[in-house]
């Protein structure tokens, strides 16, 4: 395993553990469901300079979820060789289900 693959791994195992994240990857069908590696590794890019994280939010209001988030994922950083590179988080889509509560909190008030 290289270094940027169990670096991959445990930013995954991090972000794992916040709610209201996850990582974002393809739709996949039966056949993509066989593939023989994690697809959440594919929302993960990670260069010399900079590591990004593309994510679906599952919840709201979106700044304390991503404040804990890039929290939680530098401090997986410090001991690395990338503990300097810039974290950047992308949310690449919102959860119908995140939007729920904010739907019938507004035809709550109608």
């Amino acid at each position: 395993m290289t270094a940027r693959s169990e670096l991959t791994r445990s930013l995954l195992e991090v972000l794992g553990r916040i709610p209201g994240l996850r990582p974002a990857t393809p739709a996949t069908t039966h056949v993509g469901s066989r593939v023989p590696w994690n697809l959440d590794t594919m929302a993960v890019g990670i260069d010399e300079e900079v590591i990004e994280i593309r994510v679906v939010a599952l919840a709201l209001p979106l700044p304390p979820i991503l404040r804990e988030a890039e929290a939680a994922l530098r401090a997986a950083l410090k001991e690395t060789g990338w503990k300097d590179a810039r974290l950047r988080l992308v949310v690449c889509d919102i959860d119908a289900a995140a939007l729920t509560p904010v739907v019938h909190a507004s035809d709550a008030g109608a």
